[in-house]
């Protein structure tokens, strides 16, 4: 593979903290890089840097010659008084473009519904972050870099963005780097995971999900990640183990690896226990919602739709931009009056509602963080455990320090975490989270989900963030822009696969998408199965292979001579082992 890019002995420090300190790192044809850490560790600060917007305090960054490189910003950088056309295509005539139907799939996918003469001002949020990926994906670069692109995109627009990265280029052709907080998104589209963190890069091999794996089996070889930390990384694989079956079709080696780590971490909630918890609290009425319709003016939202939850119920909505998710859960909690149809709300029920703005902490900004919390309350129970607000704060990511901050300096993501935090202080019974995971990193995100397993109440969750449906709600339903509400029992691959079938066509006059090529024929699907069958038995034996040369390290700790041997064996071993996973993923994608 050729080198594209890479970093040399990278350095940036901000006023007196360093965020890099001295990484290296290089981007070669076909990559395809996801970059995790928590939030402020320097996941942005590295893009920007290989990408030239950035330059280090110290170290260089090297370019191939010729190599062109897109850029995705986090924040909208598009002309407000720029109409939606000439952001997209500049002054280039309807034929320049529209006779290429790469760009004209693009079009249709992501600007289909939107006005081509408006101005950008005039657009939503999600509207411009559309226009913007649009902007960068029409394009021809030959390295692209995405940051948090899957920001007001619903879940629609993840799994599109997700299949057009994975087809965009041939296997060993191209590359992308992207940090998103979005897990199922990294897992889909990565082979390599960066971890940013203490002004270092750690290389993994794999997407989130692989990632998580070989941290936790670093961890555990070190020993220097402290047990709660471990924990939580075990629990979290326990529920990848258990996951949706869309994320059971990787390589059985890894799956294998998987059950050996944890099997025996516990489930990661009793659903029983749970249910009598809530049950207790709540008693029998929860919310119900009877034939309930909702206009205004002439804009229907809701038609005669009914929805009951139970105690301990843990409900995912996922629905179309514009079709009325957060106007359900303002239903559900009291705030909205429907225009037909009764909403029934239980005698004990308590409602706590995490909305997508962080308005609820602007009484607070002048407090430390600590005492916004206690002065809701000192101690709770959480999963039938007490803990203190200290306690509860320091397992959201506020170490003891952080603590003491003031609000108004914490960060975006800092203050979601407290958002929430002085939700759950409150101890309602019927918890509604609308796009909690805005602003959060991935171990935060798991942090969070790790306090809602143990949450004995009713949990209603909006989200585009399908890893985090499937992680903390039993089951979800859709609004799909037609005023109903429909349940999901295939989740959210059936709500995709919904839309599909709707055959939802742009609107008049907008690009329109390239049909999908044929299918794979039965020859050639059997031919995939040999190939499949040939590939586990050789990535069994490469597994089996690593795992007998971790146990040397482990029995040869401090003989560094050796150990640098066997760390050259497992370099060979890693690199064999990408060449047979790349080798599955074509052979599989016939099969899907």
């Amino acid at each position: 593979m050729a080198h594209l890019l890479g970093g040399e002995n990278l350095s940036v420090a901000f006023a007196t903290r360093t965020v890099l300190d001295g990484v290296s790192v290089g981007l070669e044809e076909g990559d395809r890089i996801g970059i995790v850490g928590r939030n402020g560790d320097g996941k942005s600060t590295l893009m920007r840097l290989l990408s030239g917007r950035q330059t280090a305090d110290s170290g260089r960054v090297t370019v191939r010659g010729g190599v062109q490189v897109g850029y995705l910003d986090q924040t909208d950088v598009l002309d407000g008084d720029d109409t939606v056309g000439f952001a997209i295509v500049g002054e280039a005539a309807d034929h320049e473009w529209a006779s290429n139907p790469k760009i004209r799939e693009i079009m249709g996918a992501l600007v289909g519904e939107v006005d081509w003469h408006a101005n950008i001002h005039s657009l939503s949020g999600g509207q411009k972050r559309r226009v913007a990926l649009a902007k960068l994906l029409i394009g021809d670069d030959d390295v692209i870099m995405l940051d948090e692109p899957t920001n007001h995109l619903d879940v629609e627009g993840v799994a599109w963005l997700a299949k057009h990265l994975k087809q965009r280029w041939r296997a060993n052709e191209g590359a992308f780097v992207v940090v998103t907080h979005d897990r199922w998104f990294l897992d889909e589209v990565c082979t390599r995971t960066w971890e940013v963190h203490d002004g270092i890069i750690d290389p993994f091999d794999g997407g989130y999900a692989a990632y998580v794996l070989a941290r936790a089996e670093r961890d555990r070889m070190n020993s220097v990640i402290e047990s709660k930390r471990v924990q939580l990384v075990k629990k979290e694989l326990a529920w990848l183990r258990r996951g949706a079956p869309a994320r059971t079709a990787k390589p059985k080696f890894r799956i294998e690896a998987a059950n050996e780590l944890i099997a025996d971490v516990p489930e990661p909630r009793d659903t029983v226990a749970l249910s009598k918890m809530a049950t207790a609290r709540l008693g029998k009425d929860v919310i119900d919602l009877e034939d309930v319709s909702l206009s205004y003016g002439e804009k229907s939202l809701f038609d005669k739709i009914t929805l009951r939850l139970a105690p301990g119920e843990r409900l995912g909505l996922v629905g179309v931009n514009g079709a009325g998710k957060t106007t359900l859960l303002r239903l559900l909690n009291g705030e909205v009056e429907p225009t037909s149809g009764k909403v029934k709300t239980g005698t004990t029920v308590r409602t706590a509602v995490l909305t997508q703005e962080v308005r609820e902490l602007d009484d607070v900004l002048n407090m430390r963080v600590i005492e916004v919390i206690e002065r809701e309350k000192r101690s709770f129970d959480v999963g039938g455990k007490d803990m203190t607000a200290g306690q509860l704060v320091e397992q959201l990511g506020f170490t003891k320090d952080k603590q003491w901050t003031m609000v108004k300096d914490l960060s975006g993501g800092e203050r979601r975490r407290l958002q929430l935090l002085r939700l759950l202080v409150g101890e309602p019974n019927v918890l509604m989270l609308d796009e909690p995971t805005n602003d959060l990193d991935t171990d935060t995100l798991a942090a969070v989900e790790d306090v809602l397993d143990g949450w004995p109440g009713t949990l209603v969750v909006v989200s585009h963030d399908r890893y985090l449906l499937e992680r903390v709600t039993d089951h979800q339903m859709a609004l799909l822009g037609d005023n109903k509400l429909r349940g999901l029992p295939g989740g959210v691959d059936q709500y995709l696969e919904l839309r599909e079938k709707a055959g939802l066509a742009p609107s008049s006059g907008s690009p329109v998408a390239a049909p999908a090529p044929s299918g794979p024929t039965e020859a050639q699907k059997r031919d995939a199965r040999k190939v499949l069958n040939r590939l586990e038995r050789q990535l069994g034996k490469n597994s089996a292979a690593d795992a007998k040369i971790h146990a040397q390290m482990a029995e040869n700790v401090g003989n560094y001579d050796v150990l640098g041997e066997l760390q050259t064996k497992l370099a060979k071993l890693a690199e064999e082992r990408e060449g047979l996973e790349l080798e599955w993923l074509g052979a599989s994608e016939v099969l899907e």
